[in-house]
């Protein structure tokens, strides 16, 4: 497409044929085509909200909308896998009431393989760290300050490197439609978001 990044995800607020392509799920599929070579000797996940523009609102009653109260009011909630270099996995949206822990395993099987599956205290449970390393990763998460069980597989070091996918998050939300959410169904808002991750990619091969 032609055009700035802003300019096509302005695009894809309003231009009908879009719907269409979401319809056929065609945008994941795009993204996966120009997702480059991942870096998977280590994985950062987190969480990010995005607030809902009250446009939002007014869906048919069944549509899936993944949107929730949280203390920020009505959002959606981004669950995103980057590879070591910071550039999107792939991704899952809620609603903002949905914890981490909730959406872990689904980003799990997104993430796929690494070596080392690097999130923060949301993601310390025994069950999430019996998936990672079914999945073959090492799970690098600190334990909650309560907690008083060993962590001989948290590194430190790695750990300081989710800045990583934090970033990401910033520079999805340079878009004004992953900024604020103004669609009304999970699939067209989730459709935008695989836009702005295949931009981020398409900038990563120039």
């Amino acid at each position: 497409m032609a055009g700035s990044p802003c300019r096509v995800l302005s695009m894809a607020d309003r231009f009908w044929p879009v719907q269409r392509v979401v319809e056929k799920r065609a945008l994941g599929e795009v993204f996966f085509i120009l997702r480059g070579e991942i870096d998977s000797e280590w994985v950062f996940v987190d969480g990010s909200y995005v607030r809902a523009h009250q446009h939002a609102s007014g869906a048919r009653r069944g549509a899936e909308r993944a949107i929730g109260r949280s203390r920020g009011g009505l959002t959606t909630k981004i669950h995103m896998a980057a590879d070591a270099h910071g550039n999107p996995i792939d991704f899952e949206i809620t609603g903002g009431e949905v914890h981490d822990s909730r959406a872990a395993p689904e980003v799990i099987s997104k993430v796929k393989t690494a070596e080392h599956f690097v999130a923060d205290k949301g993601y310390d449970s025994d069950k999430i760290r019996d998936q990672v390393r079914a999945a073959g990763m090492n799970p690098v998460i600190p334990r909650k300050s309560n907690s008083k069980k060993p962590n001989p597989e948290f590194d430190k070091h790695l750990y300081k490197m989710r800045h990583l996918v934090e970033n990401l998050f910033a520079r999805l939300k340079h878009y004004r439609s992953i900024a604020t959410r103004f669609e009304k169904l999970a699939r067209n808002f989730k459709s935008l978001v695989y836009i702005a991750c295949s931009m981020i990619w398409i900038r990563v091969g120039r």
